[in-house]
């Protein structure tokens, strides 16, 4: 049986989903597993094919990456403003610290709520704070929680962000 064709499945791939187990076949026939950049860009270069299996409930499915852009942009690698919601620029942003959730002067972290005022959106929170680090010197904190709220004013986003990387 031949593997099924990532590219056929496009976006609804689950590239970065948990149980999506990477499978790189070396031009040596060496065989390793795991998402790394280093996997794609030897791919790429046509040095190791990936492959991917999905698994379902009841069986799983073995699927070639023959699309590599689109592996790319769901990893992070390429950007992406259709996933991302962010335009490759230098973000207009206003934020205000939420108290009534800052309530431990000590803690490293505090809640800000945060408006987008350059018209981007943000869709995928990792990408967001990779790029608020490199523009301001952020750390936004990508493993707890964040909501987003909608009003005349536009998006609002409710975020964790490292206190002392504000004054940055």
């Amino acid at each position: 049986m031949e593997p099924r064709s990532a590219a056929a499945v496009g976006r609804d791939f689950p590239y970065t989903a948990g149980t999506t187990c990477y499978i790189e076949i070396h031009e040596d026939g060496r065989v390793t597993h795991g998402d790394s950049r280093a996997a794609y860009e030897r791919a790429v270069a046509g040095k190791s094919r990936l492959f991917a299996v999905w698994p379902g409930q009841w069986s799983s499915d073995l699927f070639e990456i023959d699309d590599l852009d689109e592996y790319a942009k769901a990893h992070g690698l390429k950007h992406d403003q259709d996933r991302t919601g962010l335009n490759e620029h230098v973000h207009d942003v206003q934020w205000t610290e939420d108290t009534a959730y800052n309530t431990n002067p000590r803690s490293p972290y505090i809640s800000i709520d945060l408006t987008m005022t350059c018209g981007c959106e943000i869709r995928d929170l990792d990408a967001f704070a990779k790029q608020i680090r490199q523009q301001r010197g952020w750390d936004v904190a990508t493993s707890v929680g964040w909501s987003r709220s909608g009003g005349p004013e536009g998006m609002t986003y409710s975020l964790r962000v490292r206190r002392k990387s504000l004054g940055a």
